[in-house]
């Protein structure tokens, strides 16, 4: 493994599971001293173990609270002295007809999903400005087309897609690059109910050419490739991280439907 990150500092949101484990477990094995942000605690450390103590701090606690988020960067460089990469990846989703979404589920997600990403750029955004580091915001599928059933969610993630752009074109100049990834389908805690349904996951199958669900240690080796000088000119990005998912043009496979395939 590279060491892209030695003597770097970074902040990973959700990192208890899922994309935010394996982002955080990577930017530690890249040798960055990494702040793990997350509800439980627990689970924060279940993503350290094994790796260096010195190298890390669990900070549990609610991106949509914006007096948590402020002490969580001020608590970051109090310690570690410096903040070089903000990985805005803390987010949920829910399911089912928009009828049924009452404002108390709208509230939540876009407090989570949204507002957590506003709160973490608004507080990194001055420290990065001295380190000239980077920010990688976590869109999603849902954050460039829209789902059946997950409206709430494509609301929240359309905005991070486009607030992303809009920072982008506000900080590059200044030496701050701002990108996100989009991932379809990854396996995580939060898709073990789909993945446990066979007509889902074929459907999936059907839509993605790789034929799987994403690894979160796979979405987390683009999100580093990101917040890394490797990609030094890349800002302004929502990459996705889909299995081939936007390849398509929607329509169906001619050549499974004609027995070609």
């Amino acid at each position: 493994m590279m060491d892209r990150f030695e003597g770097k500092v970074v902040i990973v949101t959700g990192a208890g599971t899922g994309i935010g484990a394996g982002t955080a477990r990577r930017f530690l094995q890249e040798g960055a001293v990494v702040v793990l942000n997350g509800r439980r605690e627990a689970k924060l450390r279940e993503t350290i173990a094994g790796f260096d103590a010195a190298k890390s701090l669990v900070h549990p606690g609610d991106v949509s609270d914006e007096t948590y988020v402020k002490r969580l960067v001020e608590d970051t460089v109090t310690k570690f002295g410096r903040l070089d990469v903000l990985v805005n990846n803390a987010g949920f989703a829910t399911f089912g007809p928009f009828a049924q979404i009452t404002t108390q589920d709208w509230r939540k997600m876009m407090a989570t999903d949204l507002d957590g990403v506003y709160f973490g750029a608004r507080e990194a955004l001055p420290q990065l400005l001295k380190t000239k580091g980077s920010i990688v915001n976590l869109s999603s599928a849902s954050g460039l087309g829209g789902d059946w059933g997950m409206s709430a969610y494509n609301a929240a993630k359309g905005a991070v897609t486009n607030f992303t752009r809009a920072l982008a074109l506000e900080y590059g100049s200044r030496g701050v690059r701002i990108n996100a990834v989009a991932p379809s389908i990854t396996s995580t805690e939060a898709t073990v109910d789909f993945e446990k349904s066979e007509a889902v996951i074929a459907a999936f199958r059907d839509r993605l050419p790789i034929g799987r669900s994403a690894k979160p240690e796979e979405v987390a080796g683009v999100i580093a490739f990101l917040a890394s000088e490797d990609a030094r000119f890349i800002n302004g990005v929502i990459l996705p991280v889909d299995g081939g998912l936007h390849a398509s043009n929607g329509q169906p496979n001619f050549l499974s439907l004609l027995g070609q395939a």
